[in-house]
């Protein structure tokens, strides 16, 4: 696995809700791009195997939907929630889900988890490929830390969850801040 230090360039295919458009699905396609997405923002993304499965819709989502505000204060403008499922599915799980706070992102083609380098086969229990459980700080595009799940491999037999959970993000995040505080400090010791 080659590390990388931005997030990938691509396109993905978003629905977002428009009044203009007649009918009981008030919905259009529009194409966000990673730029759009990523640039100029520090943002916090954890991706995950699926929709609606169990360790994602039990804890994974629903904790950083908890503890949104405490990203908010540290500084975080976005938490983004990706999976290789398309827009119909993401858009139903938010809903059924109750996510209110963190952005739920289709990577419907897989090819922002393939440029990532997080896809893996998951055929083992029914669902082709699919993203690697992983999380990520992201500022104005450059990764500045990767948070990726132990044992990554095709047909894994377990899914280990681990790592990627808001609140190691969170610990990190709130480390990084303390040393930002304390760092100047220190200067002056001596």
């Amino acid at each position: 696995m080659t590390a990388i230090t931005r997030v990938p360039d691509v396109v993905f295919k978003t629905r977002v809700r428009d009044e203009s458009v007649p009918g009981p699905n008030p919905y259009r396609w529009q194409d966000r791009t990673t730029q759009e997405i990523f640039g100029g923002k520090k943002v916090v993304l954890f991706a995950l195997p699926g929709a609606f499965t169990p360790t994602c819709s039990s804890t994974h989502l629903p904790r950083y939907e908890e503890l949104y505000d405490e990203f908010k204060a540290l500084g975080v403008d976005q938490i983004i929630c990706l999976s290789v499922n398309d827009a119909f599915v993401m858009f139903q799980w938010g809903k059924q889900q109750g996510a209110k706070n963190v952005f739920l992102l289709p990577d419907g083609s897989g090819e922002f988890t393939r440029k990532m380098g997080m896809l893996v086969d998951k055929s083992n229990i029914g669902f082709g490929m699919r993203s690697w459980r992983y999380a990520m700080v992201v500022n104005d595009g450059q990764i500045e830390q990767m948070f990726i799940e132990p044992g990554f491999e095709d047909n894994c037999p377990t899914d280990p969850f681990e790592v990627s959970d808001a609140d190691t993000v969170l610990a990190y995040l709130k480390g990084v801040e303390r040393s930002k505080e304390v760092a100047p400090r220190l200067a002056f010791v001596g």
